[in-house]
């Protein structure tokens, strides 16, 4: 004689796998996009920081084997970067790195200058002066030392803290994408301005003038000295471009 469970187990075992069925798929998109917003932020800093130079091509196939992901992710991480403005579909030749040319640059820093501004003036108004306290010692004191020793990749570091603090004291996402798209293209230009005869002393001044600004709570003049501080860079660039572009 074959003893069937009683009918509300089979229930719930039913259930059971049903919802342990709907987990499992539910996990796998999960973990897909994870995996697809790591590629995208990998590919995205190594082109930024020009570990992969302008003008490389992006082969579909080498990217998946080496991030292992599947080739249909690696395309549409591409796409992503693609509509970023970081690289371009060239006819026989697939995804390349885009390289800027003089004027794109110029225009950039036109752009940014604007933005930037308007971050410094959101983020003072959305916090208190004391907060920026630590951002005063820090271009007291380390960022200070880094120009002097021309530790130039340590001060890029310490700009970096700086620059992300205000972004998300800012707290607008639309103001957030657009200057994460501008400094993904401009980085590897911000690296080349910051060894320039003066510079590093020069921006490390600047900063200092706009931290003090928030540091007093005042937006209006953070906003304009921050502008002040991108039309510097740009004038640099301007003066030195064919040691730079």
């Amino acid at each position: 004689m074959v003893t069937r469970p009683p009918p509300a187990a089979t229930d719930a075992r039913k259930r059971m796998v049903r919802t342990g069925s709907r987990s499992a798929t539910a996990a796998r998109p999960r973990s897909a996009i994870r995996q697809a917003v790591d590629l995208q932020a990998a590919l995205r800093e190594r082109i930024a920081s020009q570990e992969i130079a302008p003008g490389s091509k992006l082969r579909e196939q080498a990217l998946a084997a080496e991030y292992k992901v599947p080739r249909a992710q690696v395309r549409e991480t591409l796409i992503a970067l693609e509509q970023r403005g970081l690289i371009e579909r060239v006819p026989n030749r697939g995804a390349v790195v885009v390289r800027l040319d003089l004027t794109q640059v110029f225009e950039t820093y036109d752009l940014r200058e604007v933005l930037e501004g308007l971050c410094a003036r959101l983020a003072t108004q959305n916090t208190t002066p004391a907060s920026w306290q630590d951002m005063v010692k820090l271009f007291d004191g380390p960022m200070a030392q880094y120009v002097r020793a021309h530790d130039y990749e340590s001060f890029i570091a310490g700009y970096g803290r700086l620059r992300r603090r205000m972004i998300e004291a800012a707290a607008n996402p639309v103001l957030t994408s657009m200057l994460d798209s501008i400094y993904e293209k401009t980085q590897a230009i911000i690296r080349r301005i910051i060894i320039l005869p003066g510079r590093a002393e020069h921006g490390l001044a600047e900063h200092r003038a706009v931290i003090a600004a928030m540091r007093r709570g005042d937006a209006a003049a953070a906003e304009r000295l921050r502008r002040a501080n991108m039309r510097s860079a740009k004038a640099w660039l301007r003066r030195y471009q064919s040691f730079v572009l």
